[in-house]
C-alpha cells in the first residue's frame, strides 16, 4: 500500500508539472508590447494582454506590486491604441520603462 501510495503522489506531481502554464518572461512581454504598439495586429496584442494578466497575478503572489501596477498601466496602453478607435494613432509606449524599472 505505501509503494502504490508513493508511485501514485510521483504521478500527480508529474502530471502537474507538464499540466503548468508558461508564464511569459519580461523581455518577452516588452518586446510584444513594443511591437502591438507600433503595429497593430489585434490578434496578437489580444494574446499579449491576456500573458500580461499571467504575468500581474504572478508578480501579486510575490507581493511585488509596483510591478503589477507597471504591467497593469501596460496593458492598458495596450488596450487603448489598439482596441479603442477614437486612439487610433500608434504611440511610443510611457509604460516600458516603468515596468523595466519596477519588474
Amino acid at each position: 500500500m505505501k509503494y502504490l501510495t508513493i508511485v501514485f503522489l510521483k504521478f500527480l506531481l508529474l502530471s502537474n508539472f507538464v499540466m503548468a502554464e508558461t508564464i511569459p518572461t519580461k523581455s518577452n512581454i516588452l518586446k510584444q508590447s513594443k511591437d502591438c504598439l507600433e503595429d497593430s495586429q489585434p490578434q496578437v496584442c489580444k494574446e499579449l494582454v491576456s500573458e500580461i494578466e499571467k504575468l500581474q497575478l504572478e508578480v501579486f503572489d510575490q507581493n511585488r506590486f509596483k510591478c503589477q501596477t507597471s504591467l497593469l498601466g501596460l496593458q492598458s496602453e495596450i488596450i487603448g491604441t489598439n482596441f479603442m478607435k477614437n486612439l487610433a494613432n500608434k504611440r511610443i509606449s510611457f509604460m516600458i520603462p516603468y515596468v523595466i524599472k519596477n519588474c
